[in-house]
This record gives C-alpha cells, structure tokens and sequence, in this order.
C-alpha cells in the first residue's frame, strides 16, 4: 500500500478498498470529525452513500447520486507499479495456475503462467503479459519497464489503478513491440494533447476499452493517439450519439460498440470507415437501420468493407431492416438473435429461411454455415410463401404480363431475381400466409406404408416446427420397428403424381411445404 505524503498527489489517483475502486476527488477534513479523509467516487454506485455532500456541503460530485464517500487514508491503497506487480504476479505466485485464456481481440490468447517461465521463458522473454486486477498504478523507475519486458507484444492491464492516458503511455513507451493492450475496466482521465502521446503506441494494433465510461466524443478526442489501430473493443461505455470520424480511426477493421444506447440516426456517422469489416452493434437499442442512398435491390456505397455485423438483442421487427442489410456490398456474416422480429415469427429456423433467402450473399447466420442446399430450400420456400401475394399484387408466371407493384418489391426486393434464378412456383404450390395461431401451426398427415400393404394408414396431427429426426422417432413407436432405417417422402394433392424426397434429419417439416392432407410415405429396409 502506497503511503500519501501530499494532498496534491492524492486527487485523482486511483484506489483500491475492499475490492472495489474508485478515484480520488477530495482530500481533507469533513468536520466535526478530525484528521484527513479521502472523498471517493466509486467505479459501481452500489459501493457510495452520496453525492459528494456532507450534512449540506458540497465536497466533490459524481456522477450517480450515489457513487460517493468518504474514507480514511490508510483503508485505502494506491497501487503499485508495473515491475512490482509483474514480479508478484509472475515469480511470487508460483501456485498460480498456468493457462488462463483471455479473450483480447479476435483471438484467444494464452497467459502465461509461473510453471510456464519456468519451463520454457524467463519474465525478460515475455511476449504476453496478463496484469489484470493487480492494482498497477504506474510504470515505476525510469527505463525499468524496457529492462524487465523489452519483448512484450500483448499486454493485459484490465482493472487496474491507472488513473491517466499520460501514465498507460509512460508504460507502454518502454514496450516498442506492444500490438495489443487491455485496458477495460479502469477509468482514464482524458489528455488535453492526445498526438502528444501517439509515439508510445505507435505499433498498436488492438485494443480493448471496455466499460471505461467513454463517451464517443473522448474515443475522437483520444484517437489521435492510436494512428496504426485495427480493432477497437468499446462494449459497455457511455456511447449514445456518435460522430463522424475525421482523419482518426481510419485503419479501423473491427469495431465493438455492444452494449452502448447508440442513437440510431447516428448510426451512418460511422459508415465512412474505408476497412471496417466487423461491426458489433449487438445490445445497443437499434430498431431501425435505413441507407437512403440506394433504392431497392441497389448497393449502398456505406459501410463498404463490412463483412460482418453484430445485430444480436436489438428491438429489431420490421423486415425491412433485413431487406436493408441486402444493400450491403460486402456482408457475409450476420448475428440477428433474440430480436422481436424472430420471436414474432415463432418459428426460429422459418425466421432463418426467410433471412437466408432475403440476404443473397450470406455465408453464416447466427453462428451457423449457411450451406448451399440450405439456401436453395429457403429461396424455393420464399417464392412458395410469398407467390400468391406476388400474383395479387400484379405479378403472372408470363413475364410479359408480370407488373408487380412498387409496394410488393419494397417489401420483396430479391423476389423477381428469385423467380429469374429458379423460375415461377406453379400456383398449386403458393401458400397463403396465416397469422399465427396455434391450429395454424399443425399439420394433418396420413402416415402410408407404400412397400407392407397390410399396415393401415396412420393420421396424425404434428407441429409443422417438428424436425424430421423426431417424425421418425415417433414412427419407429408408430410402427414397432425399433433400430430400422426410415426412409421418408411425401405427395401433395396440388402437384398429382410427384413424389418429394424428406432428406434432411434435421429440417423442420415446414422446410417441405407440407400442407393439412398430404401424405408422408415410409420406407425401410
């Protein structure tokens, strides 16, 4: 524990107390009582009592009106620096456990433990270093940083008592290899002359600023220090509206902004970053995302390196967003998850067919491949869902005759390159859409035995969400023949006399288009 000799060195420095850490806005009396306390806002409100105020007098403010209070000196510590936390982390821990994983970037990342120095490096070989939560203030005696760790690339000062940019530059000068720096969790008091300190991070290429109560207008202001960065971690800040980068940021290839109130009209300040290929927008409050640039079935010139978007437990309803997404020159990887517009459709795998046929390029969905099969059943399925309101709305199998209306390529705009690619559906095979209601959702089969004449036809209701694996578990009980290989086709009354393969153990029954009256046929052998 550091020893406070001047007030003037105490106020905002960071501390640590009883697990939780603060910073220092106040040192001095509180009468009636005697001697020095420390006024502290603390990083979690739920640690503070107050405002700032004592019995009526203002002594500090905070932000939350409970982040504040007052402690006494010596309860509180003021950290150490980096060398002496290295070496208590790294020789002093010998039963510290090797291998902790830590996810710094878009890799995972193998800290190093004591049994590992020992075996394959000394701490002077380091190329990664994990100093998180071990209250490091500050660099410590001049040069000595660059003496004990000259070769570290990947460093890990999340949780710390690091109280300025000034001070994390003062580190990482010493570390001429650094490339990726952790430095969530801990609050950073902003430069007035950020380019002043861009040589101390110039090889920097990722890093993490997670829950450090930013605002975007500080991440512009600070940027100028970060010239060479490539990934740039921000979940869990203060980032509502957002602003357009201007000269800052512009090598940027992922950017994490999960978790943050973004206002959506703000959204576009961002879509001018010429590298940006993976953008977390998951948890941010978005329900509307629109490129007024490019009309239906057009590209929008936004956003143009974009291979990846984060869309995860947004307000999200409306497929016109999904249609918007289309206008994406490059996406190939989407992540929609726990959004109204799936829950409204009941079916999570109908929701992701309808996706995959909206979203032509599409590669992954949800963390899940997006194989070619897959999309060619979801495009079929679409122009099945959608035919009859396509014919209602002036479209005709005869392309001459086909005008279909503004309205109806608004809300389909892939619809006449689907019915181009794989040509019309026959009207038999047009399903008129239904609104949810739970007897929409079950379908009434007739279970025929083709190949055993002696086995009677079987009529059973089943959910249309039901896979095909869990149809040929209840046939094996249907039928008593336990360990058997089914083999499953249907026929439908609208398309006489074709027979259409059930292939795919893992495909819902819906994925067929199978209707009330069809029936499935059941082979073994």
């Amino acid at each position: 524990m550091m020893m406070m000799t001047e007030e003037e060195e105490a106020a905002g420095r960071r501390v640590s107390c009883d697990g939780h850490r603060g910073t220092v806005r106040y040192v001095g009396p509180v009468p009636p009582t005697a001697g020095v306390w420390l006024g502290v806002e603390w990083d979690h409100p739920d640690r503070g009592k107050h405002d700032g105020s004592h019995e009526g007098v203002r002594y500090f403010t905070c932000r939350h009106p409970t982040g504040g209070s007052f402690v006494r000196p010596k309860k509180a510590s003021f950290g150490v620096d980096y060398v002496t936390a290295l070496r208590r982390r790294y020789e002093e821990e010998p039963e510290e456990p090797a291998g902790d994983e830590l996810k710094i970037s878009s890799r995972t990342v193998m800290m190093v433990g004591f049994d590992d120095i020992k075996l394959k490096q000394k701490v002077e070989k380091l190329t990664e270093v994990g100093l998180r939560r071990c209250e490091v203030s500050g660099p410590g005696p001049e040069n000595e940083i660059r003496n004990t760790t000259p070769f570290v690339q990947s460093l890990d000062l999340s949780g710390n008592l690091l109280s300025s940019w000034e001070i994390v530059a003062a580190i990482t000068e010493q570390l001429e290899s650094l490339q990726e720096l952790q430095l969530s969790h801990n609050r950073l008091s902003i430069s007035t002359d950020p380019s002043r300190l861009s040589p101390a991070f110039s090889r920097l290429r990722v890093l993490s600023l997670n829950s450090c109560a930013l605002t975007w207008t500080q991440v512009l202001h600070c940027a100028p220090m970060w010239q060479q960065l490539e990934e740039l971690y921000l979940a869990d800040n203060d980032i509502t509206e957002l602003l357009r980068p201007e000269h800052v940021l512009q090598t940027l290839k992922v950017l994490d902004l999960s978790n943050n109130q973004i206002v959506q009209e703000t959204l576009l300040e961002i879509s001018h970053l010429p590298w940006l290929e993976k953008l977390n927008l998951s948890s941010s409050g978005l329900s509307e995302i629109q490129f007024s640039d490019a009309s239906a079935g057009e590209k929008t010139a936004l956003f143009p390196a974009l291979k990846t978007l984060l869309l995860d437990d947004n307000n999200i309803s409306e497929w016109r967003v999904v249609n918007e997404l289309e206008k994406l020159h490059s996406l190939l990887h989407l992540s929609c998850r726990r959004n109204p517009l799936l829950q409204r459709e009941k079916n999570l795998e109908t929701a992701r067919q309808i996706m995959i046929a909206r979203l032509s390029r599409l590669q992954l969905l949800d963390r899940r491949q997006v194989e070619p099969d897959e999309r060619r059943g979801a495009e079929l399925d679409y122009c099945k869902r959608f035919g009859l309101t396509w014919l209602q709305a002036g479209g005709h199998i005869d392309p001459e005759k086909s005008h279909p209306s503004t309205d109806f390529l608004t809300e389909h705009p892939r619809f006449l390159a689907l019915i181009h690619k794989y040509g019309a559906p026959d009207e038999g095979e047009m399903r008129e859409q239904k609104p949810f209601a739970l007897k929409n959702q079950l379908l009434t089969v007739t279970f025929v035995c083709p190949e055993d004449s002696g086995r009677k036809p079987i009529e059973k209701k089943l959910p249309e969400s039901m896979i095909v694996q869990k149809v040929k578990g209840l046939l094996h009980r249907l039928l008593k023949l336990p360990g058997v290989e089914l083999k499953l086709s249907y026929t439908c009354a609208k398309i006489a006399g074709r027979e259409i393969e059930i292939d795919n153990d893992l495909k819902p029954l819906q994925f067929y288009s199978l209707e009330d009256g069809d029936r499935i046929l059941v082979r073994w052998s």
